[in-house]
């Protein structure tokens, strides 16, 4: 069962990133900036990116740490979520996938529906969560690069660009986990009613909204 959902998943980036060769976007603004100040702008891009702007990749970093809090748990599922958008951030930006928005929205979306049910039924980390992590991580990195074409980048120092957006999206994500941790969980993870009355209940809620925004990306934008 596991494994048939893989290969749905599969099938599903497989559509939402068939390759188009494209030029990127180049913002002539940067031209007059030092590398330090290039690559700080661009961190901070990628961090606003998360924080406060991607309520959606917010709610996808939550269903990760809901699954189950404790860090190793945690760092298994980051870790691959961190590797398959850097993989496709780096592809679209150097030209050779193109993301397809009306595609990788709605599927955004379904991936936070689809990881906040299945933290409702599934306990244990294994490693087919991990593997459905990473296809989702390859379709929010696309995400990424949408984000980040609109921006543009700068004429020269462009891998730095790249690498520092992507450190502030990871730097966001940490936040969100961060927040999470010392927020609540660290505190009462071990309690009784964690599961049943705050985790249960949270991610109810997470897949109701990645339902909505699924139907709402598919139909109506």
């Amino acid at each position: 069962m596991k494994f048939k959902k893989f290969l749905l998943l599969s099938g599903m980036l497989l559509f939402a990133i068939l390759p188009q060769l494209h030029a990127h976007t180049i913002d002539y603004q940067f031209a007059n900036m030092s590398n330090t100040d290039i690559g700080w702008t661009y961190l901070q891009y990628g961090f606003t990116h998360i924080v406060p702007l991607g309520l959606d990749h917010i709610l996808f970093v939550l269903c990760i740490f809901l699954f189950n809090s404790k860090i190793k748990s945690v760092l298994w599922q980051a870790t691959a979520f961190t590797i398959a958008h850097s993989i496709t951030l780096g592809l679209a930006m150097y030209g050779w996938i193109e993301p397809l928005p009306s595609v990788i929205e709605p599927i955004i979306a379904l991936s936070i529906f689809f990881v906040a049910v299945e933290n409702l039924m599934v306990k244990d980390l294994k490693p087919a969560r991990i593997m459905i992590i990473f296809a989702f991580g390859l379709v929010h990195g696309m995400g990424f690069a949408g984000a980040l074409i609109d921006l543009g980048l700068p004429q020269t120092d462009y891998f730095l660009a790249l690498l520092t957006f992507n450190v502030g999206v990871e730097l966001g994500q940490i936040a969100v986990i961060s927040i999470a941790y010392f927020g609540f969980s660290k505190w009462f993870r071990d309690k009784s009613w964690y599961y049943p009355y705050f985790v249960k209940p949270v991610s109810i809620c997470i897949a109701l909204i990645g339902l909505f925004w699924t139907i709402e990306r598919s139909f109506f934008t």
